[in-house]
């Protein structure tokens, strides 16, 4: 059976193309993907912590416009590229990470159009869970030179007051909002 050109070429199109139908679940890739914590330093500077480690899914429905994001975060794995402060953020004072060990944010895809553009979901952190809004403010997918499966990526940011989860320590010496970034990639399953 002889196929017409146009119809032949859509055709390979499609199968080079990412899934536009149907649901796909994609791994976070820990070596590309640190969520990052910043708060104010008594109202004097703004210092940023990564976490080294942390693991998750996405689920993107791109044809339905949906999808779900979990990422969870090791809170021992915090570096603000300062060993006492790196202490510091452990300790009971701001992560309690003997008694916390995992910060976890859990959510819904945001679209505008046919590209994510938020998540809303629930931060838990401090053994305390709350609704937290994070804008996406970059999102992206390619075929992957090495892997040969899609890669997702994006850059995501939002922010909360640190004292709504019981991490209220020098709150008096200045402002008390911190942002929670985390630059992502996954693997398509």
């Amino acid at each position: 059976m002889m196929m017409k050109p146009s119809l032949l070429a859509a055709l390979l199109v499609l199968s080079s193309t990412p899934s536009l139908a149907g649901t796909d679940s994609y791994t976070l890739d820990p070596g590309h993907t640190y969520p990052s914590f910043e708060a104010s330093h008594m109202g004097v500077s703004v210092w940023r912590g990564k976490f080294n480690k942390s693991s998750g899914k996405v689920v993107l429905d791109r044809a339905g416009k949906t999808g779900t994001v979990t990422v969870e975060i090791d809170a021992k794995s915090i570096d603000f590229g300062h060993d006492k402060m790196n202490e510091h953020a452990m300790s009971p004072d701001f992560f309690e990470v003997e008694k916390y060990p995992v910060i976890r944010y859990s959510g819904k895809l945001l679209f505008t159009g046919d590209t994510p553009s938020g998540v809303d979901g629930e931060l838990t952190l401090h053994g305390v869970s709350k609704p937290v809004k994070l804008s996406i403010n970059s999102f992206k997918c390619i075929l992957h030179p090495y892997f040969k499966k899609e890669v997702c990526g994006a850059d995501v940011s939002g922010e909360f007051d640190r004292v709504d989860f019981g991490m209220d320590y020098g709150a008096k010496y200045g402002p008390t909002l911190a942002k929670l970034a985390i630059q992502v990639e996954a693997i398509k399953d």
